[in-house]
């Protein structure tokens, strides 16, 4: 006799287990184990020294006179203490000094100081880092869209901008990296609204270059001028397995393509889906957390059952999201095609998900903070025997450790 298999998944920054019996049918979906990583700053160096569509970035700053550097948020999985060294040498060698490293959040939260060390790593308290200001923007004028291009004035007022991020399928961008360090990551409130109202087009979905959304935000870059990226693709364990770096529409479209073939799967429509976002911090709260559902949604059948494994330490993330949530999902659903709010629209979508799919959640979190969300509390084990009792012996499984960093479809 077979024995049960036992899968492993990443919950906050620990794992949990969960033994499913041999006769049924699941799937796994993990990256593609031959993406090891070597040598990373190795394979940063390399992508600096072999800028796509672009010159090298110590060539560019000997025109400028002070530069920034955009850096992720404490969200973001983005290896920010490897990728600053290199860039900092690059500008340094041609001639700037005046290096500011600005963190984007968008219309997250300020982070601790704590949080800036684990991602300034040793050059914490070296180097000058300023955060986003949501309320201290420069009008640059509007796109085809009609999205006001509103963007952080520190960045506007300097010489040469750096983006850098990872690169990893976002559920109404595309992918992120790219044009994403301007918008939404140092642009104002009024621009992130109506650059994000545009995922109401059916479009506007994950691994999707043509998105709507990222094509408008790309178009606002433009107005502002980007000068140079460093975008990374991670494995599962968070290491650099692949840089591109140079001009932000040719480097992001090398990086999106090597992450297709790393973790773009088809696979055959499931009955249960057993998903987790990656651990911390991609599920830090429910708010970034609900990625992983956008992720999966396409491979569960109507009818069927997606338990979240994610730890949700912060609670729901997101005061307006928060306030949305209301027990009635008819009304909140109404809410939002009446109007795009930001915040709101993930309450929008997790209503309807659920009720499509019966929605688990596996988390830190009290029940009444679960349920009020639209999801059902449960331990791992109790929501798949309440899911396998629904959906009977020859239920097929998806297994998603890495949620957040891959798409099924």
């Amino acid at each position: 006799m077979k024995k049960d298999v036992l899968y492993y998944l990443p919950y906050g920054k620990t794992e949990v287990s969960i033994d499913i019996p041999s006769r049924y049918n699941v799937q796994l979906i993990k990256p593609d184990n031959a993406a090891d990583a070597g040598d990373e700053i190795k394979e940063i160096k390399r992508a600096l020294k072999e800028p796509i569509h672009s010159r090298r970035l110590i060539e560019i700053a000997r025109e400028g006179k002070k530069a920034v550097i955009i850096v992720s948020d404490t969200t973001r999985p983005t290896p920010t203490s490897k990728l600053l060294p290199p860039l900092i040498s690059e500008l340094k060698a041609g001639g700037i000094e005046d290096v500011t490293i600005v963190f984007g959040l968008g219309i997250h939260r300020k982070q601790t100081e704590d949080e800036k060390k684990a991602i300034l790593g040793e050059l914490y308290g070296k180097v000058k880092a300023i955060e986003h200001d949501v309320n201290d923007c420069v009008y640059l004028g509007t796109t085809k869209r009609g999205t006001p291009v509103e963007i952080f004035r520190q960045v506007v007022d300097t010489d040469i901008v750096v983006c850098t991020g990872a690169i990893e399928f976002h559920y109404y961008a595309g992918y992120s990296g790219g044009a994403k360090s301007i918008l939404p990551a140092v642009s104002s409130k009024r621009s992130i609204d109506a650059n994000h109202a545009l995922m109401l087009d059916p479009n506007s979905s994950a691994g999707r270059l043509d998105s709507p959304v990222r094509t408008d935000l790309e178009e606002a870059a433009r107005m502002l001028g980007i000068d140079f990226i460093l975008n990374v693709v991670l494995n599962d364990r968070k290491e650099i397995i692949f840089a591109a770096a140079g001009d932000y529409i040719e480097a992001h479209r090398k990086g999106a393509g090597f992450l297709d073939k790393l973790s773009r799967i088809e696979v055959e429509s499931s009955d249960i889906a057993i998903v987790s976002p990656g651990g911390w911090p991609r599920d830090i709260d429910i708010y970034q957390s609900h990625k992983a559902l956008e992720h999966v949604k396409n491979a569960v059948k109507d009818g069927g059952s997606i338990i979240l494994v994610a730890e949700c330490r912060e609670g729901y993330g997101n005061r307006v999201f928060e306030e949305w949530l209301e027990s009635d999902r008819d009304k909140v659903i109404d809410k939002f095609k009446s109007g795009f709010v930001m915040g709101g629209h993930k309450a929008a979508l997790i209503a309807a998900l659920s009720k499509r799919i019966d929605l688990y959640l596996v988390s830190s979190l009290p029940d009444d903070m679960v349920r009020k969300a639209y999801f059902i509390p449960a331990s791992l084990e109790n929501a798949l025997e309440a899911a396998l009792a629904k959906h009977g012996e020859k239920t097929k499984i998806i297994v998603m450790p890495y949620g957040g960093s891959m798409l099924a479809f």
